[in-house]
């Protein structure tokens, strides 16, 4: 595994590569990121650079035109699951519950557990571009987020002031 760190509004970000995709993206302190020495090596990685562009043009408030390429990690499951949070559109937000219905219908069966669903959702690897953090309680709660609550809601704050990209 390959690692990069980029700075950003919320903390450094640890990213991390097979070589070619983003195979893990998360907040330094994040729930479930990986503890790197202060020295490791850092790898330059057009798939880094790609992810650090993503990034910048993220946080400036723009919803990025392009991913990365990707390569999360996970069960059939979670694949489906953190499939359904790509298509959360950007500045929007979904239930857990809503989110089991979806995954409950993928996968042929009649219900799906909303705990079920929010174990995939929390098991992530790729916090923000698998945008997570859109998935709220079914009361419109911030419930939920591996990278902290405080960053949650400023995700969604910033989602919520989108402005164009030129």
């Amino acid at each position: 595994m390959l690692f990069c760190r980029r700075q950003s509004p919320l903390g450094m970000i640890l990213l991390a590569s097979d070589g070619e995709a983003l195979t893990g993206l998360w907040f330094d302190g994040q729930k479930g990121a990986p503890v790197l020495p202060d020295d490791v090596e850092e790898e330059r990685l057009p798939v880094f650079d790609e992810a650090g562009r993503w990034l910048r043009v993220y946080f400036a408030g723009c919803e990025p035109d392009f991913t990365p390429p990707l390569r999360p990690g996970g069960t059939a499951f979670q694949q489906t699951v953190w499939g359904l949070l790509r298509r959360i559109p950007y500045g929007e937000t979904v239930t857990y519950g809503r989110l089991s219905e979806e995954t409950a219908r993928l996968l042929g069966r009649p219900r799906m557990s909303a705990q079920a669903v929010g174990g995939a959702v929390g098991r992530n690897p790729i916090s923000l571009i698998v945008p997570c953090h859109r998935v709220i309680g079914a009361d419109g709660s911030l419930t939920g987020y591996a990278g902290g609550l405080r960053r949650k809601e400023y995700l969604l704050t910033l989602e919520r002031k989108k402005v164009l990209y030129v």
